[in-house]
């Protein structure tokens, strides 16, 4: 008993999570692991909007300014890049490929998971939203107010190759972001008071009406997620409003929740006891616990500065907040809703987790 224990503590001082966190104007992503400081890797481009994604032993980011690259989390070190377009924010990881949706060149790219390009897809539209479902790539276009489904129809496992199947017109005004829960695609529009449900083994589409009261000025866009669906409930951010919407799987309301701000983020704990919400504007230091059985709000947080992330630890109990305005990485237990400890890095925005292989 004594030597399980041992080594149950032993885990628990070394997690094998590393995170890596966005140095939004340094161009660099610091590590932290085991709670401090640990490296850095510089002269990534313009950070303002950066997003990373692991697979297998990779990691790979995407820039403001348009640059794909490729790095191991474990060596912490770049090894690649490539210029996809002069502006970019989403993109998606299959087993055999990385899918940038570019703003500025109005497509979408095709890379190999070495960087290589295999196609480009022309859309004539800014693209956002981008998803893979089996064989399937979707995003939706800004200008065109349209949702695009291709299907891989390469032999080779090696370079697929992406034809359009669905297109789905006017699908609400502005689409701006996406989810994905197994076959459902779930899209949220700037200017249309519902969400697009699109279910990619049918291809059948239905607008979910939003119960929106007021639309005020929309200071950062509400960001959906992998993060934000349960078993049996989805969270949506409103756009320009003080809510949050719960909906159950087959997308029946349920509630909506009255939070303290525009939301930005609802991040849900591994467990999905939790919902982390954050906000924009004025509450930009707060964010709101939200209990997901009862669905009230139970801890209200408040950081000073300005949250612009927040990321929940797998393995401890632990909720990283990014604080730019302070420069600093907040661990809370989420035991105790206090402050564990702090970790300085410039500037932090997006917070990233790798598990250690």
């Amino acid at each position: 008993m004594r030597v399980l224990m041992i080594l149950a503590f032993a885990a628990a001082l070394f997690a094998h999570e590393k995170v890596f966190v966005v140095e939004r104007e340094n161009s660099a992503l610091a590590v932290i692991e085991n709670h401090k400081f640990k490296n850095e890797i510089k002269n990534l481009h313009n950070f303002n909007h950066a997003v990373v994604k692991f697979i297998d032993s990779d990691g790979y980011v995407i820039t403001r300014d348009g640059y794909l690259i490729k790095f191991d989390p474990q060596k912490e070190k770049k090894i690649k890049e490539i210029k996809a377009s002069e502006s970019a924010i989403g993109f998606t990881l299959g087993k055999n490929f990385v899918a940038v949706a570019n703003y500025a060149n109005k497509n979408v790219q095709i890379f190999d998971r070495d960087l290589n390009l295999l196609q480009t897809v022309d859309t004539g539209s800014k693209n956002v939203g981008i998803k893979v479902y089996k064989d399937l790539l979707v995003f939706a276009c800004m200008d065109s107010d349209e949702l695009w489904v291709m299907k891989n129809i390469s032999r080779d496992t090696n370079k697929p190759y992406f034809k359009r199947i669905k297109v789905v017109k006017e699908a609400g005004e502005v689409p701006f972001d996406a989810m994905i829960n197994e076959n459902l695609y779930v899209v949220g529009f700037f200017n249309s008071p519902f969400v697009g449900v699109l279910d990619l083994n049918d291809f059948t589409y239905r607008k979910v009406p939003l119960k929106l009261d007021k639309k005020g000025v929309v200071l950062k866009v509400p960001h959906f997620g992998f993060w934000s669906i349960m078993k049996d409930k989805f969270f949506i951010p409103a756009v320009g409003d003080n809510k949050v919407f719960v909906f159950d799987r087959n997308f029946r309301f349920i509630k909506a929740l009255e939070v303290e701000g525009n939301p930005v983020f609802t991040s849900l704990s591994p467990d999905r006891r939790y919902l982390a919400v954050t906000f924009s504007g004025k509450k930009f230091p707060i964010v709101q616990i939200v209990d997901t059985a009862r669905l009230k709000i139970i801890k209200r947080l408040d950081f000073g500065g300005m949250v612009l992330h927040v990321r929940w630890s797998s393995e401890e109990p632990i909720l990283y907040v990014s604080n730019n305005a302070e420069s600093k990485v907040l661990g809370v237990n989420t035991d105790s809703w206090e402050v564990d400890f702090e970790v300085t890095v410039p500037k932090p925005s997006g917070i990233f987790i790798y598990r250690v292989r």
